[in-house]
């Protein structure tokens, strides 16, 4: 069954929408970003958080040495690198810190050269913004894909993402505006699309 993935959560709210849904990861974003947090609000929002949500760090070029002192810090349980980081990034990371690295891939009309040092990969829509858009790729590109489990992202939602699990076989689903209202996370929207995840897949 497909994992869920709500990212982008800021507000002790979304804590709360996603504690009564139980997605099975929360993503924050350290990036510049509308739905950015610190290190200290992170760190408040996880003592709310049931425990059986991991939590994901978003990155975008970061130092390495600030996201490895992060995660080892207990207040992530994944690192997702949204940037230019390359294998040699990765490798290093892993190193110290031995983390979960969730790699973003950015995807226009093919699937680029992939990353090989990442647990996982996500596919996003290519952008400026490195993801965070509210807009698909053809799905279809992945149809033959053979690598690494992978997250499907870019513009999924609750009209969407049945369509996506019907074509697609991902590690897991990725949504982040599509669960929002005037740009905040949305407790029904949350709760619908991780409804429509997993009865699709009874």
């Amino acid at each position: 069954m497909s994992k869920v993935k709500i990212c982008g959560l800021s507000r002790v709210e979304d804590i709360v929408a996603v504690n009564r849904a139980l997605p099975d990861y929360v993503g924050f974003v350290f990036a510049p970003s509308k739905r950015n947090v610190n290190v200290e609000k992170v760190a408040q929002l996880k003592t709310n958080l049931d425990p059986q949500i991991k939590t994901v760090g978003v990155f975008v070029n970061e130092a390495m040495i600030t996201v490895a002192e992060i995660y080892l810090s207990g207040i992530i349980d994944v690192v997702q690198l949204h940037g230019d980081e390359d294998d040699h990034y990765i490798r290093l990371l892993k190193a110290v810190c031995d983390c979960p690295v969730i790699k973003a891939v950015g995807v226009a009309d093919t699937l680029p050269p992939l990353p090989q040092n990442a647990d996982y990969l996500l596919f996003d829509t290519l952008s400026e913004q490195r993801g965070g858009i509210g807009i698909t790729f053809d799905w279809n590109i992945l149809h033959d894909y053979k690598g690494p489990p992978y997250f499907l992202a870019g513009g999924l939602h609750t009209d969407n993402v049945v369509d996506s699990l019907n074509l697609l076989t991902p590690f897991g689903v990725d949504v982040s505006s599509g669960v929002e209202t005037d740009r905040v996370k949305d407790a029904e929207k949350i709760e619908k699309f991780i409804s429509l995840v997993r009865g699709n897949q009874e």
